[in-house]
């Protein structure tokens, strides 16, 4: 974009001189000038402001770009410039204009840059979707390995890890960051495809410095050592450092409070891989929406953190046996007491977002309203404390056992929250309002004198309507005169008079505005009283924040309670209504279904009332890898991802969809289902194929499951063919994993004789009286034909089209069967001849009749008669 630059002609003010000086401290983001009830955006800033937010551009009276937004709501226009990839920097009045002419009356309002508001920082609601989580991710590499430090700042996580290089991909694509922070310099070929459409933002190098990360953790959490949160090598530590240095610039010096760090290990969790999540649609569906994903079929959850944890826990299902189980107990839990269920799920609805509510109040960006949420959020689960803690038949499950201490505790704030705050305090701390009457005496006494000085007024605007005659009458108030006495013009006259007590202050078309003395006394009581009164509430609702965030740790482990048992609730909710059971989880390498569905497919057609047809999987010795042959739209694809989707769920703590489930754990899950390409990295659909099957070959193990469909048809019938049959091998006696294996190359049959682990199956079709019928069912043994031109028929392929491929299809099975090879028979095939006429379909005298008959021509008698002549054709077919 082409630099504009005031005029060599205009002046230099000291307002753009102020502007220029601010500007250069934030050159990478948008500039907001704070101008009175605005936020002015000026030169080049001001051209992409207004093609972003679809606003007017305008100029100055020397010619600079500018365009403005009004400050009341400036979050809409945030929220579009953050999604429009802008940063934007806040430059705010830091005194009023009354300040600024102390210093002299020509002296311009003194400004600063308060905040830098990026895709990653933010806080406030509006700005946020309540049901995800807003990450901000910083890695760097050293010393052959990545560290890779995650923080949503609006609840204050923080997440740091140590990982090989060929795990970043992985672990990006696991937080889907709002944003990512890398050193300058670093090439990203590795991360390229990974950080389409995420912000990405370079930082120095020497940001990155793990001395400097461990020193101010240490500080900000007030202990000697990490090591009571977690092991932290410099990898991980310099990640932090990136991250930390990124916050305090967007702060400008002030932190936001973040969590005291948790150790993640690549080893305590599921390994997906970004290709993976994309093919299983996770958490967003191929269109990047999360309509039409796993977590959209399955979020029953009531509020927007138990959204954000069942986001986290599909996106990482757990590896520790344990931890499953326990997550399942509580699951199982919920699904055996409806009543307990149900009570929960109802409390949960009121339940205020009380991790972002803190999270506001530490960046210092919130106001009473997040109190009141804190308040009324502690209190309610002190409640559910109560309830969920009575003494009841069953045994508490481990889990709810180790999350009802946190929902306890809070008996002072709650206490002192309650006297301090009216019920439902504004959301505009700037006129006060919100401390509750009789919390302090003094302040009660300043609001009485505000309102004896408002009855005084009253009392004078009746005394002045008696004086004058004046019925019409009035005392107004506004920003700019204060109180004043209002009448319309043709009433004026006698107010003007030297002599009448009233001194003129402004007229206006219709209406004229005086002044008088005992209103000028009573207003200025009014309104040093009311002033007075704001900067007293200002003071108690700085000593309350304070307040809360001395235990924002023990609020964010409430939260992070409240949140878990809405997860598990909303499981078992969802558990209940679909007929889903608890799987059973092993150590072994096992993975039994029986009946499983696709919980996304199964979801979508009993919309329409359709039924889901379940189907059986036993993968484990002897038959740990399936080949499934079938027809296209047979439902090949469909049972593959819905045994992944049974895994992620299991892992995940969740009930599956199915009869019964007996699981191995899965240290990791590979999926190379559908067809893409990635023509931006010179990648056809063959070469992403490729490249992701050879991600599978090299990092799968005998723990780890693999669904592939379709190796080897991108390319030629020879080569995939010899692709695909590779795969299988190496997979079968490499890898050892266990696969489903989904191909339209029966040839691949054969290798059931010499892999004594591979099962053969395929998908039921069949065909009736012409027509293709797809049964969706799973059946021992391979297909017993291929049913492609029946799929090409039934689709719409023309009828000369289908039978020109019927007639090819007949010779190469002819050569094939005369010399044993896939292709013979091709040379004598002419393959650029004409089109042969399509086969005549066979006749069918009932159709014959029929097709002739015009019912609305038939009388009674004829009717009747050609009921007999079908009777007789039918006898005769």
């Amino acid at each position: 974009m082409t630099k504009t630059a005031i005029p060599a002609s205009a002046p230099q003010t000291p307002m753009m001189a102020q502007y220029h000086t601010l500007k250069a401290q934030a050159a990478d983001c948008l500039l907001f000038y704070r101008m009175g009830d605005f936020f002015e955006l000026f030169f080049d800033d001001a051209v992409a402001a207004a093609a972003c937010l679809d606003i007017a551009l305008t100029s100055r009276g020397d010619g600079v770009p500018m365009c403005g937004v009004p400050a009341h709501s400036a979050e809409g226009y945030l929220a579009r410039l953050i999604k429009g990839g802008h940063r934007v920097a806040i430059a705010e009045q830091t005194e009023t204009p009354a300040e600024a002419k102390l210093r002299g009356s020509k002296s311009l309002v003194a400004r600063a840059i308060v905040r830098v508001v990026t895709a990653g920082t933010l806080t406030e609601d509006a700005l946020l979707d309540s049901r995800s989580a807003n990450w901000l991710v910083a890695a760097c590499p050293v010393a052959g390995l990545w560290g890779v430090a995650a923080a949503d700042i609006s609840t204050g996580r923080l997440e740091l890890m140590t990982v090989g290089e060929h795990l970043v991909p992985a672990e990006l694509a696991r937080l889907q960051a709002a944003e990512v922070i890398l050193p300058d310099q670093l090439e990203l070929d590795a991360l390229e495809g990974i950080l389409s459409g995420v912000v990405l933002t370079r930082q120095d190098r020497r940001r990155f410095d793990s001395r400097v990360a461990e020193e101010t953790l240490l500080q900000m959490h007030g202990v000697a050592t990490l090591d009571g949160f977690g092991q932290f090598d410099r990898p991980a530590l310099a990640a932090a450092g990136g991250l930390l240095a990124y916050l305090d610039r967007a702060g400008q010096g002030r932190l936001p409070w973040l969590a005291p760090p948790s150790s993640r290990q690549a080893h305590d969790r599921m390994l997906i891989d970004a290709a993976t999540r994309e093919s299983l649609e996770l958490v967003r569906s191929s269109t990047g929406e999360r309509r039409g994903s796993l977590l959209d079929a399955i979020d029953f959850t009531v509020t927007g953190a138990g959204a954000r944890q069942l986001q986290a826990d599909v996106s990482a299902p757990l590896m520790q046996q344990g931890e499953i189980d326990d997550r399942l107990d509580l699951v199982g839990w919920f699904v055996e007491d409806s009543l307990i269920r149900a009570e929960l799920r109802g409390a949960l609805r009121s339940m205020p977002d009380m991790g972002r509510a803190a999270g506001r109040l530490a960046a210092g960006r919130g106001g009473p309203r997040d109190l009141a949420q804190i308040r009324d959020g502690l209190d309610l689960a002190a409640r559910l404390h109560g309830r969920l803690r009575a003494p009841r038949d069953l045994i508490l499950p481990p889990l709810l056992a180790g999350l009802l201490p946190s929902l306890i505790g809070h008996g002072e704030l709650i206490d002192l929250l309650a006297r301090a705050l009216v019920a439902e305090p504004p959301l505009d701390a700037a006129h006060g309002g919100y401390i509750a009457e009789g919390y302090d005496p003094a302040l009660d006494a300043l609001r009485s004198a505000g309102s004896d000085g408002r009855r005084a007024i009253a009392v004078l605007e009746q005394q002045y309507r008696d004086r004058t005659g004046i019925a019409a009458l009035k005392i107004r108030h506004n920003n700019v005169l204060g109180y004043h006495i209002e009448v319309s013009a043709k009433n004026a006259d006698p107010l003007m008079a030297a002599d009448s007590g009233f001194t003129h202050r402004q007229t206006l078309a219709g209406v004229v505005r005086f002044n008088a003395p005992e209103l000028h006394e009573e207003a200025m009581r009014v309104v040093q009283s009311g002033s007075h009164a704001v900067s007293a509430e200002a003071a108690h609702l700085e000593e309350l924040t304070d307040q809360a965030l001395r235990r924002a740790a023990m609020i964010a482990a409430t939260a992070d309670a409240l949140a878990r048992l809405d997860v598990a609730s909303a499981l078992a909710e969802g558990a209940a209504q679909g007929g889903w059971c608890r799987p059973m989880m092993t150590q072994e390498p096992i993975f039994t279904v029986e009946a499983g569905r696709h919980p996304v497919v199964e979801r979508a057609i009993a919309q329409s009332g359709a039924r889901f047809v379940a189907n059986d999987v036993a993968l484990g010795d002897p038959s740990r890898l399936w080949l499934v042959t079938g027809p296209n739209m047979g439902g090949k694809s469909t049972f593959l991802r819905q045994n992944a989707l049974i895994a992620v769920l299991a892992q995940a703590g969740s009930f599956v969809p199915a009869q019964s489930a007996h699981l191995g754990v899965v240290d990791r899950l590979f999926s190379r289902v559908g067809a893409s390409d990635n023509l931006a990295k010179g990648r056809s659909t063959f070469m992403v194929e490729m490249v992701e099957t050879a991600a599978i070959l090299s990092q799968a193990t005998p723990q780890s499951l693999v669904i592939l469909d379709e190796v080897g048809r991108g390319t030629s019938t020879y080569d995939g063919l010899a692709i695909a049959w590779a795969v299988v091998e190496a997979v079968h006696e490499v890898n050892r994993a266990r696969c489903l294996f989904a191909t339209h190359y029966h040839e691949l049959t054969r290798l059931a004789e010499t892999l004594d682990s591979l099962s053969l199956h395929h998908v039921r079709a069949r065909e009736h009286k012409g027509d293709l019928v797809l049964l969706h069912e799973l059946a021992d043994g391979p297909a017993d034909r291929s049913y492609g031109l029946a799929v090409a028929r039934l689709a719409g392929l023309p009828a000369p089209v289908v039978a020109r491929a019927k007639s090819v299809l007949a010779k190469l099975e002819a050569g094939r069967a005369a010399t044993g090879g896939l292709a013979a028979g091709l040379d004598d095939l002419p393959l650029f001849a004409a089109l042969v006429a399509p086969e005549p379909e066979e006749s069918d005298p009932l159709r014959s009749l029929l097709e002739e008959v015009s019912p609305d021509q038939l009388s009674p008698r004829e009717a009747l008669d050609l009921i007999y002549q079908l009777k007789a054709a039918h006898q005769r077919g």
